[in-house]
Order: structure tokens, then sequence, then C-alpha cells
């Protein structure tokens, strides 16, 4: 009888791209919403922080992020660095099993459709992380509006323009009172046609970026090289950062936009738009107005980028090693029956 000794699967540059197929998908979005939680709330505050900035008169639009964040906890503590929190960590989990799935299937189908293309491998994953970004977020767009309406508003809870509200239920009943099924979903229309080639550009500069960090580094497919989890982890967040921080300064004054559409209800007669809302923040500030938080959301973006993609990758990629390792324990069960 032959024996077969067990290995642990050896990692290799070619681990670094996980497909759909290799998932073990109930794992994956049980581990995935469980971290994802926690990184969610380790850069909330930023989101409140820039939300306020955004939002609030030109007072406190004037202040630096650090100062708007003492204020906010000598006036409300720790919970008020936290608004919205439990709404949006609650809230998200369905929406990332939505995101989650349709970025990794149109990415794993783009790969497979461009493989027979003759394009540098680079620009080949460059191409697929865009189109499968772009897909999953107006997939995404659909669930995450609303929730993003309501986690905003109580975010603001307190400042001028802002309609009072007690929890997320009492700003549901408000906003369909008030405007009906459009109200849950203001700024959609802002938020599709905008965030998705930010998203698209988001996932292509990192999947472009990590690969050109890795051959810069010396390695390569068919290199007997192996990187080292730390390598792989220092280099998936480098690109996460770097394409964090493009996304913040390229998307800010459309976000800012967009927060103040969604939250405030008072820009005199009839329903809020695009137009009145950047209308005011020009009469309130001039071109910087477009730009407001945007230290904030630079520091939320670059942690977000960071933090999502090292968490993301290192979900998919032990999730997929222990997908390898029961194949070769069947394997080598079946070698030694």
């Amino acid at each position: 009888m032959e024996t077969v000794e067990a290995t642990t699967p050896e990692l290799s540059l070619a681990d670094t791209d996980i497909n759909w197929d290799r998932l073990d998908k109930t794992r994956f979005h049980v581990i995935g919403a469980i971290l994802f939680t926690v990184q969610s709330a380790l850069i909330h505050p930023t989101a409140v922080v820039k939300t306020r900035m955004q939002v609030a008169g030109s007072g406190l639009s004037q202040m630096t992020g650090l100062s708007v964040f003492s204020r906010i906890l000598r006036s409300d503590g720790i919970p008020g660095i936290f608004r919205g929190f439990g709404t949006s960590a609650i809230g998200s989990l369905p929406g990332r099993v939505l995101a989650l799935t349709s970025l990794e299937v149109s990415k794993d189908m783009t790969l497979k459709y461009t493989e027979s293309m003759n394009m540098p491998e680079a620009t080949r994953v460059g191409i697929a992380n865009g189109v499968a970004g772009m897909i999953s977020n107006l997939v995404s767009c659909l669930y995450f509006v609303p929730l993003d309406v309501i986690c905003q508003r109580l975010m603001v809870q307190g400042l001028p323009g802002s309609t009072p509200c007690s929890g997320p239920f009492d700003v549901v009943r408000k906003v369909l009172a008030a405007e009906g099924f459009r109200g849950i979903y203001r700024g959609f229309g802002l938020t599709a046609i905008t965030q998705s080639p930010a998203s698209a550009l988001w996932w292509g500069a990192y999947g472009t970026a990590q690969h050109i960090i890795w051959r810069s580094v010396g390695y390569k497919d068919d290199s007997e090289k192996k990187p080292s989890h730390v390598e792989m982890i220092t280099v998936q967040a480098t690109a996460g950062m770097t394409a964090g921080a493009c996304s913040s300064i390229i998307t800010t004054p459309i976000d800012t936009v967009k927060t103040r559409l969604q939250v405030i209800d008072d820009y005199g007669v009839g329903r809020p738009s695009v137009m009145k809302t950047a209308k005011t923040l020009l009469k309130e500030d001039g071109w910087r107005g477009f730009y407001r938080g945007f230290g904030p959301r630079f520091l939320n973006m670059s942690l977000y980028g960071t933090t999502m993609i090292v968490t993301y990758e290192l979900i998919s990629m032990l999730i997929s090693l222990s997908f390898i390792s029961a194949k070769a324990d069947v394997g080598s069960s079946f070698l030694n029956s």
C-alpha cells in the first residue's frame, strides 16, 4: 500500500488572486461578517466626524477634523462618535453578502473571459477588479443607499437643518411620511452614477498596484520564490491604502453633495435636489465647501482601504487554502485506501 505524506499547501504568488470557485461561500460570508463589523467599528468615528463637517454650518466646517472629534467627545461622550453604528453594523450584514458575492462572481467571470486575450497580467487583473467593483457597487447601491440615509441622519442629530429622530425606525417613519418611498432613496442617482466608476477605479487601482508591487520586489507567477504571510499583508495593505487615498481625493466633492442631499431638509420650497445642494455649498464656503470634511474622509478611506482589503484577502486566502487542504486530504485518503 503506497503512503502519501500530508503536506501543508505552500503559498505562491498566484494565491494572491482568489477565484470564487475555490471559496467556501458559507465560511466566507460568516467570517467576513464578523471581521468587517470589527473593521467598521474602528473607522466609524471618522465617518461621523466627516458627515458632521459636511452637513453643519460654516462654523463647524472650518474646524479641523481633530477639533470636531474633540467637540463631539466633550458634548456627547463615546456614544456621540458612534452615532448610527448599531444601525450600520446590523443593517450592513445582508448588504455585505450581496456586495461580496457580486464582486467575486463578476471578477471571476471577467478573468475567465479575458484569459485568452493578449495583454499584460497586471492589466488583465486591473480590468477584472475594475469591472467587478463597478458591478458590485451598482448592485449594492439598491441596498446601501437607504441604509446611508438612515445612518447619516442619526449621525447629524442636533445640527441645524436636520430633522430630530429618536432612532432608525423613527427616521424611516418620518422620511416616508414627508416624502414617501423616494425619500429613502435620496441621492440614489448621484450615488449610482458617480460611485460606480469610483469603485471601478478603486478596485482597478488596487489590483494593478498589487501586481506592480509584487513584480517590483522580484516575485513572479512562475518564480520558485514564495512570499511570506507578512509580505502578502504588507503589499495588500499598501495597495489598498494607495487606492483608498486616491479615491478620497476624486470623490470627496460628490460625497459632500450626496451627504447633505440625504440629510438636510430646509432648502426652502420644493424637494431637495443636487443643484440646490451645490448652490448652498457655493454660497456658504465657495469651492472649498465641496471639500468639507476632506481630512477625516481621506483618513477614513485610507484606513478603510487598508483594513478592508487585508481582511478581504485574508478571508479569501485562508478559506481557499483550507479548501485546497481538504482536497489534498481527500486525495491522500483515496490513495491510501
